[in-house]
């Protein structure tokens, strides 16, 4: 699938990464319709984020279907 990878400051693209798969009995799959950034994001873009690792997915306000 395709999906929003952080990089490093400054370096974010749009990559092919794993499809999902559930992992807990909890877990869903959403096929995703439409997204969008908040401020978060921007942190994320604009910072280092001790935290993010090169290729980590980027995205939470997101719609879709319930796969």
């Amino acid at each position: 699938m395709k999906a929003l990878c952080w990089h490093g400051k400054n370096d974010v693209r749009y990559d092919t990464v794993p499809d999902p798969e559930l992992e807990h009995p909890r877990d869903a799959i959403v096929n995703v319709s439409s997204c969008a950034i908040c401020g978060s994001d921007l942190h994320l873009y604009d910072h280092f984020i001790p935290a993010m690792e090169s290729g980590d997915v980027l995205g939470h306000e997101f719609m879709g279907e319930v796969m």
